[in-house]
């Protein structure tokens, strides 16, 4: 599932093709199950689940899907997921964090290291990048929702901590524990978020060029491709110039 950056360090997504759409469908499916467990299944009085609804909403979920996954949580029914992520480097020594949502870790982590390492790339232990990011709330709009100033306005009067606006949209930072209340906040101001999420965030930048984005995005595609895998965040940066040539 892809969120929104300045950075383009989120999922790289291939285009909205039948295929795509269903698998994207099943892992929005799954993050909102396992949502609606860890919490209330009210997406009013649980974070995570609200976000996750309004996520699964903004991609063309129908009405019925979502509910079914919230009432699968709420009756005990269907898998059980756990949460794990792997950590490691993609081509050009790109740091990757890799959010899974898995019934089969050994499966899980099969694929994921297979994927990696045929593709440029090599895992690591837990730990060995995610100490250059910052795990934050991740609020976005779309360039729509207003200007610059407008936006940077409502974010800071909400109690946000940073904001990124580009000609694509703006993304809205929040610590973790303050990402709810800042999004209920905004909403007025700005309309229903594109996105409420929690977010990795890097500290710092590695620019990449033509050739090793074309392996990075590979690589990213691959992931997405796979089941288990949720989202895939990254320390990349793509110069305009590149993106032109790929797309």
């Amino acid at each position: 599932m892809a969120g929104h950056s300045k950075f383009k360090n989120i999922m790289h997504r291939k285009g909205a093709q039948d295929k795509k759409r269903s698998a994207l469908f099943s892992k929005l499916s799954r993050e909102i199950t396992v949502a609606a467990r860890s919490g209330l299944p009210d997406p009013n009085m649980n974070a995570r689940l609200r976000a996750a609804v309004i996520t699964a909403r903004k991609e063309g979920m129908p009405k019925d899907n979502i509910d079914r996954s919230i009432n699968k949580a709420a009756g005990g029914d269907g898998d059980n997921y756990e949460e794990v992520r792997y950590e490691g480097f993609g081509p050009a020594g790109v740091a990757l964090i890799i959010e899974t949502l898995t019934d089969n870790r050994n499966r899980t982590a099969t694929n994921v290291r297979t994927i990696v390492s045929k593709n440029g790339g090599n895992l690591g232990a837990p730990g060995s990048v995610s100490h250059g990011f910052d795990r934050l709330g991740m609020i976005s709009y779309p360039a729509g929702a207003g200007d610059a100033e407008k936006v940077f306005e409502a974010a800071l009067e909400a109690g946000a901590e940073d904001v990124e606006s580009t000609e694509d949209g703006h993304s809205i930072w929040t610590e973790i524990e303050n990402l709810h209340e800042v999004a209920k906040a905004l909403e007025p101001v700005l309309g229903e978020a594109e996105g409420v999420k929690l977010a990795w965030r890097p500290q710092t930048q590695v620019e990449v060029d033509e050739a090793q984005a074309t392996l990075l995005l590979k690589l990213i595609d691959t992931l997405d491709d796979d089941d288990d895998v949720q989202t895939v965040w990254g320390n990349y940066e793509i110069p305009d110039a590149v993106m032109e040539k790929l797309a």
